[in-house]
């Protein structure tokens, strides 16, 4: 069976051929009920673009690829959604790439390698330096996600991210307001990562404004930010006597704060009557947890915005634009973890 093309989707809808790309690639100047014809004879033929003659035609195939560390985590889970939908709105198909905090993989799939009809892609990288990610993105479209630093001289590309030590110190605030004076920091990474650095600064920042100490002995390392690694750290913490146990702890993560609330309940903690917990991500999981978990929430609406519209206009650029940060932002969710008041949840 021949492959279907815009002229039979023109035809069987009883438009032009330019309305029917206009729909397909997302383009708003056509009106709704066009759209809706347009769309049943898309269904109706079983139309399917093809990138391979759009390159040919054009010198752009449409597709761009978003990479991220684990979409086992609800932050890039949420974050691919919001992504995927500003996309379609900009006539671009986006591909979902796992890169498991791989180096090797963060640098392969950052120079299109391996998907050779992609426009250009956007990378959280966790592993890659500065230094190998200047390497492979001179000639190729790439925004960066993340709260890394990046010399504006060696990486060709945007850089989207939220003002971690500002989010970090917000929450802390958030804490000391409520009169706790032994706050853990749970997140403390052995890998030393940006963001464990900055959310570390940002709380010592509060700690610091408030006359209060920085207890090293109240921040475990982590390996992960996922829910063992805060059930494991959490529990470390309750175990420590009365007058050593923290009355707070602010969690790099959601899921390091649903692991550190597990840990407490085991204990026979009260959260928050004997130990506030907060966290970081605005995620659906923090909303629904048990108590419902305050949390700094980053804009990933706004930011998947920035990422791709930058994305889309160094893929029309004909010469590399210069490096450029965009901060999107964030916002502090006050739940029961930490105000203790049942509320109606607000989805």
């Amino acid at each position: 069976m021949a492959a279907v093309t815009l002229k039979d989707v023109a035809e069987r809808a009883g438009v032009s051929i330019k309305t029917v790309s206009n729909v397909v690639r997302g383009i708003p100047r056509v009106s709704e009920a066009t759209r809706s014809r347009v769309a049943r004879a898309v269904d109706e033929l079983g139309y399917r673009p093809n990138p391979s003659a759009r390159r040919l035609r054009t010198g752009r195939s449409g597709l761009v690829a978003l990479v991220v560390p684990d979409l086992a985590t609800p932050y890039f889970a949420e974050l691919a959604h919001h992504v995927r939908a500003e996309a379609t709105s900009l006539g671009l198909t986006v591909l979902i790439e796992e890169s498991l905090g791989d180096a090797a993989e963060e640098l392969r799939l950052a120079g299109g390698v391996g998907a050779s009809l992609l426009d250009g892609v956007i990378l959280s990288p966790l592993r890659a330096t500065p230094d190998e990610l200047a390497g492979v993105t001179d000639d190729f479209p790439l925004v960066l996600l993340g709260e890394r630093s990046y010399g504006r001289d060696r990486v060709v590309a945007d850089h989207v991210l939220i003002d971690n030590v500002a989010a970090a110190r917000d929450i802390t605030s958030h804490l000391i307001g409520l009169g706790r004076t032994r706050i853990a920091a749970i997140g403390v990474d052995h890998q030393g990562s940006a963001t464990s650095r900055q959310r570390l600064e940002g709380h010592q920042q509060a700690l610091h404004a408030a006359g209060l100490p920085f207890d090293p002995g109240l921040a475990p390392r982590v390996e992960e930010f996922d829910r063992r690694n805060g059930l494991l750290a959490m529990r470390a913490l309750a175990s420590l006597p009365a007058g050593e146990r923290p009355d707070a702890v602010f969690c790099f993560s959601d899921l390091l704060a649903v692991g550190a609330q597990r840990a407490l309940h085991e204990a026979g903690l009260a959260v928050p009557g004997d130990v506030a917990v907060a966290g970081i991500d605005g995620s659906q999981e923090a909303l629904y947890s048990t108590p419902s978990l305050t949390t700094v929430v980053p804009d990933k609406a706004a930011i998947a915005s920035l990422a791709v519209k930058c994305l889309a206009a160094r893929i029309r650029s004909r010469t590399p634009l210069p490096f450029e940060v965009h901060v999107a932002p964030h916002w502090l969710e006050e739940r029961e973890s930490t105000l203790g008041a049942r509320r109606a949840v607000r989805p």
